[in-house]
């Protein structure tokens, strides 16, 4: 009984979390410009959001921006991950502290904040595009920190000591030791740094310039308006990118895997 039980809500939990997202999939194949009515098959929505100028752009935008920004993050996470698990004193435990902060903030307050101190106090212009991508860094780096940190406490700190002991510059034992290590923590920040800025809407409403929209800005203001084409053809966007997200998931399982099978990536002599 206690088994059924807990398939059902298991079950249950994945229909309510998937259901919405298979079904937005489906009318994103049809000639429907509502939902609620299926009426036949086509692949106008796809056509029209890789045909549409507007669409590639903003598109195009997000997907840099997300990765600019994620790969500050990830640098800025990793080196803050390393210097708190190697630090000591009340520094190292301030840093856990600080991080903490961001990450359970609510996103509006960090965009505005970051709104006033970058925008209003050190005069940078959002044209600059410097406020949008600091507000992305700030936003990612602290989950990054929490990726890398893990991994960190589970490596074995003789490995590094050795290499010292060895010879080894605090340099080359980072990079040759130690960064390879924690290589699966990195990754996974990184990719949780893209996701983030693909999905943020707070941040990018106070910090983007007038002209540029992500993802998330566009979405909003296009189920504002009477654009039937331009909102069907955002269901087509969000199945590609659910299937992007499937893919790079079973990959990076896939390959950590592999690599648990083969006992770890190992040090290089």
């Amino acid at each position: 009984m206690q088994k059924i039980i807990k398939s059902s809500f298991v079950a249950i939990m994945l229909l309510v979390l998937y259901l919405p997202i298979l079904i937005l999939a489906l009318y994103s194949f049809t000639t429907s410009g509502n939902i609620g009515t299926i009426h036949g098959f086509s692949l106008h929505n796809y056509i029209t959001l890789f045909t549409t100028p507007e669409l590639r752009a903003m598109i195009f935008g997000t997907i840099l921006l997300a990765l600019g920004s994620a790969v500050l993050a990830t640098i800025l996470g990793t080196l803050g991950a390393i210097g708190s698990h190697y630090g000591k004193g009340l520094g190292t435990r301030s840093i856990s502290v600080m991080n903490q902060i961001p990450v359970v903030n609510a996103d509006v307050v960090t965009g505005f904040s970051i709104c006033i101190f970058v925008i209003v106090v050190l005069g940078v212009d959002k044209e600059s595009y410097i406020p949008l991508v600091l507000g992305h860094t700030v936003l990612s780096a602290p989950f990054v920190y929490l990726s890398v940190i893990p991994k960190l406490k589970q490596m074995d700190e003789s490995l590094y000591e050795a290499a010292r002991d060895l010879g080894a510059s605090p340099i080359y034992a980072l990079f040759k030791v130690v960064i390879p290590q924690i290589a699966s923590g990195i990754l996974s920040g990184f990719m949780m740094a893209i996701t983030l800025s693909l999905d943020d809407y707070f941040i990018a409403t106070y910090t983007k310039p007038a002209t540029f929209d992500t993802i998330s800005t566009y979405v909003v203001n296009a189920t504002k308006g009477s654009q039937t084409d331009i909102k069907t053809a955002l269901w087509a966007l969000s199945t590609i990118i659910f299937l992007l997200v499937i893919l790079l998931v079973v990959g990076s399982n896939v390959i950590s895997n592999k690599k648990e099978a083969t006992g770890g990536s190992g040090v290089e002599e």
